[in-house]
């Protein structure tokens, strides 16, 4: 995970996975860039603890996995121009699944093993 500005902690994290699903492989390319640009700023987006991103292109499917310190803090950067902007772009383009939750560990390796059975139930 490429950590955010918030220290790992010993108290429960709030969880977040989401994933897209391109309606046409030809918009992977520029929706991947702009994922990337978002990641850009990871360092410094308050209560950000790690973030992980992902792209399966067989399957024009993509997405993140990021913890952070609380629900307000993912709440802060889902409404962050620049986030709100993208998924504008591109909502019409990709399917989206997303699901977040409470922890106390999170290992991205499981996380991503399950993460279809995870989507599905809207909840680990």
């Amino acid at each position: 995970m490429k950590p955010g500005a918030a220290s790992r902690t010993d108290d429960a994290v709030v969880v977040s996975l989401t994933e897209f699903t391109a309606h046409r492989l030809r918009d992977l390319p520029a929706i991947a860039r702009d994922g990337l640009g978002l990641r850009r700023g990871w360092w410094a987006m308050p209560g950000a603890i790690g973030v992980s991103l992902y792209l399966d292109v067989s399957r024009r499917q993509g997405g993140s996995l990021s913890v952070w310190t609380t629900e307000e803090d993912l709440r802060r950067f889902v409404a962050l121009p620049r986030h709100r902007e993208i998924m504008r772009r591109y909502r019409t383009r990709v399917a989206v699944r997303a699901a977040s939750w409470t922890a106390q560990d999170v290992h991205a390796a499981d996380v991503f093993a399950r993460r279809r059975e995870i989507l599905e139930a809207g909840r680990p």
